[in-house]
Parts: structure tokens; sequence; C-alpha cells
């Protein structure tokens, strides 16, 4: 296992704090926009755009790139404030978030921005494409290249992504990641009430995937299940990250109402200030 320093730890923390003030203050000023699984994720995304992905911010072309394919593409305020944050284009951008001309659409679109992996809205459809991705870069010598999958769990309704995983499965494809934002709500409730989804490690299992169960919001989980992923041989894997939503404002934590509501002016002042607070004693 590929240890990782508590000053390193640290370090992605004090990041990741930056990005949630980032998230919130993009949301107030688009006042449209989904709150609870940019934050919850954010954690996630940190960790790989600092830590974890091979890639350029100064060349995002780059073709050794690894992808990192958002399906659930509502959250995207944590990529797009991943992403400036680690350079890929100016931080006072995200402010344009949903605005008309913005490059910053409200689901990831690349023909706004051309950086991006994917177009994302319509949900189920992301895993199929990252599969299409591993299995095309199981065909280019040389490169040894990972594919990342973010999906939602409410998202796992779609029957869509389970043929995905049949074909990943059957593929032997160890060079695809699939991480589950597994937060327990979607848009009005519960998944659990919605839509059972059960016990996803099994169902997971079953289809010969190599399955882990983590807290999506522990950097140090985060960083032990990509390090086991990488090195796991002849299987997808599947990250299941029970992350919080809207993980960081302690007065918006597990509220399944902050799915794709956005802050007023209190309320951002209020989420900023306490951000402020958790950034001094982690510094």
């Amino acid at each position: 296992m590929e240890t990782i320093s508590e000053n390193k730890i640290k370090e992605l923390e004090i990041k990741a704090n930056g990005i949630r003030k980032s998230i919130i203050e993009m949301l107030y000023e688009a006042s449209s926009g989904h709150t609870a699984g940019a934050l919850g994720m954010t954690d996630i995304f940190t960790f790989l755009y600092f830590n974890a992905l091979n890639h350029k911010p100064e060349n995002p072309t780059w073709a050794e790139r690894d992808r990192l394919v958002l399906s659930n593409g509502h959250i995207c305020p944590v990529l797009y404030a991943t992403m400036a944050h680690a350079g890929y284009f100016k931080i006072d951008e995200l402010k344009t978030l949903r605005k008309f001309g913005s490059r910053l659409q409200g689901h990831p679109h690349r023909n706004f921005l051309s950086i991006l992996e994917t177009s994302s809205g319509p949900l189920g459809e992301g895993l199929s494409q990252a599969v299409g991705m591993a299995i095309a870069s199981k065909m280019e010598r040389g490169v040894d290249r990972i594919i990342y999958c973010i999906v939602g769990d409410g998202e796992l309704n779609e029957g869509q992504n389970w043929e995905a995983i049949m074909l990943a499965s059957k593929e032997k494809l160890d060079n695809l990641i699939i991480i589950v934002d597994r937060n327990f709500i979607q848009l009005d409730g519960s998944t659990e009430i919605i839509m059972p989804l059960g016990d996803l490690v099994s169902k997971f299992k079953s289809f010969d995937l190599n399955v882990m169960q983590i807290n999506g919001n522990s950097m140090r989980e985060i960083n032990n299940a990509i390090y086991n992923s990488k090195n796991e041989k002849n299987k997808p894997s599947v990250i299941i990250a029970k992350t919080i939503p809207s993980k960081g404002v302690k007065e918006w934590e597990g509220n399944y109402k902050w799915h794709g509501k956005t802050p007023n002016k209190e309320e951002m002042e209020m989420a900023i200030n306490e951000l402020n607070i958790l950034g001094d004693k982690l510094k």
C-alpha cells in the first residue's frame, strides 16, 4: 500500500477547503445549480487533481493524460472549481457559471469548454463512455493510462450502467476506476426510499469487479483505494465512496433539499465564514 504523509493530507485538506469556498461563491453568483453533491465530492476531486491524475494543466490535450469522466454532470461546480485551482483556467472565471456565453455551462459541455473529456447531463451514459475509452486505451501501445469515471448513486437507477459494467468485466478493464458518490440522496429524497440500491458491494462483486467501500471524505482512505485500484490486474475497480452531502457546512450536511438548491447571500456568507474557521484550524 502506498502511504500518504500527514503533511500531504493536510495540504490536500487545505486545498479542498479553498475549493469548497469557490463552489459556494460560484453557486451564489449563479443562483442556480447543485450544491450538496459538489461539496460532498470535493475531497475526491481534490485528491484526483492534486495527487492521482497523470495530467498537465498547462497542456490539457496532452495525449498520454489520464481521463476523468464525470457522468453525474450536475455536480460540475466541483469539477470546474478543482480544474481552476489546478491551473486549467483563472479562478475568477468560476463566477460566470451558468451565465449566457459562459464556458462553464450548468452541465459539462465540450462545445463550450473543449478541455473537458466529455459532455454530460443525461444520467447513466458516462460509464458507457468511460468503458469505451478504457477499451480504446488498451489498444494503444506504450500508453499506461487510467480512466476514472464518477457516477452518482441515484444514477445507478439507470440500467445502462449495468450493461457497461458487464462489458467492463468481460474485457477485464483494469485501467478503469469507477468512483460511486454514495451520498444516499437524490433530487427529491433518499435513494433508499425512491429506488433502494441495497447492498452495492455485493452487486458489484457479482459482476466480478474489484470492490472497495470507503469514507469518501477521508484523504487517507481515498489514497488507499486509488492505490489498490491502480495495482489491480485483470479486473475493473469500483470505489463506493460514502460522502456527506454538503460536506463542510454543518447546517446543510445530509439534507437532500440542498441537492439542487443554491445559497442566498446570508447563507453564502455563513458558509464561507464556517469554512474560513475550518481553514484556520487546518493551518
